[in-house]
C-alpha cells in the first residue's frame, strides 16, 4: 500500500467569540469547530465530508489549506505543514489548491478569465513566456468545457456552472496533486451539478488527482467518493467507503441522512418511511457533554452524556464514534 498523500491527526480549530454586552476584560467564549478530527488520504483518492451546515466542514478544509490556525498534525507528503517557514509553505500550497463554494463571488470581477485562470501561474512562476501561459489558459479552458475563444470575457458574462467551470481551471492551472472542493455544486442547479460533478470525476481519472469533495447532500457525496467521513458539530461521526455508508450506516446521524435522500421513483418515495431528526443543532459555544449527538438521538443514554465514545471498529474500513452502534435505532417518524 502506497503512503498517504495527507495526514490529518487530531486536528482542532476553536475561535475566541467576544462576549457579547461584556466588559472590555471579560474574557472570550471558546468556540470549538473542529475537534480532533483524524484521517489518512491516499494519492488518488476522493474522500466525501458530508454533514448538516455548521458541522465543520468548510472549518476544516480552511485549517488544511492553512488559512485559519489549527492544533494538531497536518503532514503532506510526509512534511508537516506546521513547521514549515512561509517560503517553504507557499511552495507546497502549489500542490494544494481549493474550489469555493460560491463561484461567481471567488472570482475578480475586474479580471478577464484568461488573466483570472492564469493568475496562480503568473504567481508562483513569474517567468513563464506569456506565449506558454496563453497556451496553457487555452488548453484548460477546453479541458472544463469552455470554449478558448472566451478568455478575453468577465465572469458576470457567464452562468453559474461556467464560473465554476473558470475556478476549476483556475485551481488545475498549477498541476496540484490534493485539490480540496468546498461544496462545490451547492449554488447550482440539480442539472449543472451533476455536469460538474462528472467533470470532477473525470479529472481525477485522467490526472489521478486526489480530492476532498465537501457537500451537505450524501447523494452528490457518494456519487464521486471511495470513502465518505460524516462530522458533525466539528466532530467525526463515522467513516467507511462509500458503498458501506450507503448499505450498512451504523451510526444513527449517518442514517438519518441516508434516509433523507430522495428516491427517484415518486411511487416507492412517497411510500416509504420518513424519518426526522428531533430537536435544532446545539451551539457550538456550548456543545453537549460526551457525545454531542446525543441530545438529537433516539439511542442516547445515561452513557452518552458521561463519555465521549471512542470510534468503533464496525466493519471492514468502517468506523463509527457510538456506543451502541450495533443496536437498531427506533426511527421517529415524520408527521403527514
Amino acid at each position: 500500500m502506497t503512503a498517504p498523500i495527507l495526514q490529518v491527526d487530531d486536528l482542532r480549530v476553536t475561535f475566541d467569540v467576544p462576549v457579547r454586552g461584556g466588559w472590555p476584560w471579560t474574557p472570550a467564549r471558546k468556540l470549538q469547530a473542529v475537534g480532533g478530527i483524524s484521517f489518512d488520504l491516499q494519492p488518488g483518492e476522493v474522500l466525501g465530508v458530508v454533514g448538516e451546515s455548521g458541522s465543520g466542514k468548510s472549518t476544516l478544509a480552511r485549517a488544511i489549506i492553512g488559512t485559519v490556525p489549527s492544533t494538531g498534525g497536518i503532514l503532506f507528503e510526509g512534511q508537516d505543514l506546521s513547521a514549515l517557514g512561509a517560503d517553504a509553505r507557499r511552495s507546497r500550497r502549489r500542490d494544494i489548491q481549493m474550489i469555493f463554494q460560491d463561484p461567481l463571488a471567488a472570482l475578480n470581477p475586474r479580471m478577464t478569465v484568461g488573466d483570472i485562470i492564469a493568475e496562480p501561474l503568473t504567481t508562483h512562476f513569474p517567468k513563464t513566456p506569456r506565449a506558454e501561459v496563453r497556451q496553457r489558459v487555452q488548453a484548460l479552458m477546453e479541458r472544463v468545457g469552455l470554449l478558448p475563444n472566451l478568455v478575453n470575457r468577465y465572469p458576470h458574462e457567464f452562468s453559474g456552472g461556467q464560473c465554476q467551470r473558470i475556478g476549476i481551471a483556475r485551481a488545475l492551472i498549477l498541476n496540484p496533486k490534493l485539490l480540496i472542493c468546498d461544496e462545490p455544486v451547492s449554488a447550482l442547479d440539480v442539472s449543472v451539478q451533476a455536469q460538474v460533478v462528472n467533470l470532477l470525476r473525470e479529472l481525477r481519472r485522467d490526472l489521478g488527482i486526489a480530492m476532498i469533495f465537501i457537500a451537505h447532500d450524501l447523494s452528490v457525496v457518494r456519487h464521486i467518493s471511495d470513502r465518505v467521513m460524516v462530522m458533525y458539530l466539528g466532530r467525526l461521526m463515522e467513516t467507511a467507503p462509500a458503498r458501506a455508508i450507503v448499505e450498512r450506516p451504523r451510526h444513527p446521524y449517518t442514517q438519518f441522512l441516508i434516509s433523507s435522500v430522495p428516491i427517484p421513483d415518486p411511487a416507492l418515495e412517497k411510500a416509504r418511511p420518513r424519518p426526522v431528526l428531533e430537536g435544532d443543532l446545539p451551539s457550538p459555544l456550548s456543545p453537549p457533554s460526551g457525545c454531542v449527538f446525543r441530545t438529537r438521538c433516539p439511542k442516547a443514554k445515561p452513557r452518552c452524556a458521561a463519555e465521549p465514545p471512542p470510534p468503533y471498529e464496525v466493519g471492514p474500513g468502517q468506523r463509527a464514534t457510538c456506543h451502541y452502534w450495533d443496536e437498531p435505532t427506533p426511527m421517529v417518524q415524520a408527521a403527514e
